[in-house]
C-alpha cells in the first residue's frame, strides 16, 4: 500500500506542509510533486496565512529527493525526462519559490537531491545538527536540470554549487551553514522549536511587508539569459548515455557503479 502524501495542518496563521513518505526517507513520487505544487499554490492564495513551514514527516529526513524506484516508469527516456523535470518537478519548485508568504524549511536528517532543491526554494532553512545535505547525482549518471540548478546557485552561489554537484558529497549541517546553504543550525532536539519560533516571529510582523520584501528580493536577483530550445534539450542528453543506465541499475541493486564515460 502506498501511504505517501503531502499533509497540510494549520495553527492559526501558520501552516505546516509535511512531505510524508517516511519508509523511503520522504522521497517524492510524481503524485507527491504534483500535490505539493497544488497545495503551495492554494496556500499562497490564502490571505489569512502569514508563514508556511515545510518539513519532512518523522525524524529521519526532510526529503531524500525523488523516488528513484519510479524512474523506470515515469522518467526512463529523453522525452519522459523532459516532462518529469520541466513540468512535474519544476511546477513544485516554482510553487514553493513563488509563494507569497514567507516559507521556512525545517530540516531533520537527510536533505538530498530534490529535497535540497525544495529547501533552497524556501526563504529560510533551519536544520538540526545531525542533518546531512547534498546532491549526489553524479553517482547516478545524470545532471541537474537548469531550473533546479538555478535555485541552488541563487542560495549557495557558483562555487558552492560546483562543489556540491561535481564532488557529490553529503555535507554535515555545520559545513552547509558555514558555506551559506543554511540559515541556522541548532541542536537536533531544538530544531522543531526553533523553526516554529521563527515562523511565529515572521507571523508577528506585517504580512504585506513580508510579501513585498519577497517580491523585491526576487526583482533584484540577477536572472540568467533565457535558455534556447537546443540548450534545454542538451540538458537531458544523459538519457542517451550508457553511464545513466549503469548509475540507475547500481542504485536499484545497491552496488557501486563502474562508469565508462560514454
Amino acid at each position: 500500500m502506498n501511504l505517501s502524501s503531502i499533509d497540510v495542518t494549520r495553527d492559526g496563521v501558520i501552516a505546516t506542509v509535511a512531505i510524508n513518505n517516511p519508509a523511503k526517507l520522504n522521497a517524492l513520487t510524481v503524485a507527491m510533486w504534483q500535490t505539493l505544487a497544488r497545495v503551495m499554490r492554494e496556500l499562497s492564495a490564502d490571505d489569512a496565512l502569514r508563514c508556511i513551514v515545510l518539513r519532512g514527516a518523522g525524524d529521519d529526513a526532510f526529503a531524500a529527493g525523488a523516488d528513484i524506484a519510479e524512474f523506470a516508469e515515469v522518467r526512463n527516456d529523453f522525452a519522459q525526462g523532459k516532462v518529469y523535470h520541466l513540468e512535474t518537478v519544476a511546477n513544485a519548485l516554482k510553487a514553493v519559490g513563488e509563494c507569497r508568504h514567507p516559507t521556512v524549511a525545517l530540516i531533520k536528517g537527510a536533505c538530498a537531491g530534490g529535497g535540497l532543491e525544495l529547501a533552497c526554494c524556501c526563504d529560510l532553512r533551519i536544520a538540526g545538527a545531525s542533518a546531512r545535505l547534498g546532491v549526489p547525482i553524479n553517482r547516478l549518471g545524470f545532471a541537474l536540470a537548469y531550473g533546479e540548478l538555478a535555485g541552488l546557485i541563487a542560495v549557495a552561489g557558483r562555487a558552492v554549487a560546483a562543489e556540491i554537484l561535481i564532488e557529490g558529497r553529503m555535507w554535515r549541517a555545520d559545513e552547509a551553514f558555514a558555506k551559506g546553504l543554511l540559515t541556522r543550525v541548532v541542536a537536533d532536539d531544538k530544531v522543531v522549536d526553533e523553526a516554529y519560533a521563527t515562523a511565529r516571529r515572521i507571523a508577528d510582523g506585517a504580512p504585506l511587508v513580508a510579501r513585498w520584501h519577497k517580491q523585491f528580493i526576487r526583482r533584484l536577483t540577477p536572472q540568467a539569459a533565457p535558455l534556447t530550445a537546443a540548450e534545454i534539450d542538451a540538458n537531458f542528453d544523459y538519457f542517451k548515455t550508457e553511464d545513466y543506465r549503469i548509475g540507475y541499475d547500481a542504485f536499484i541493486n545497491k552496488t557501486k557503479p563502474a562508469f565508462k564515460g560514454k
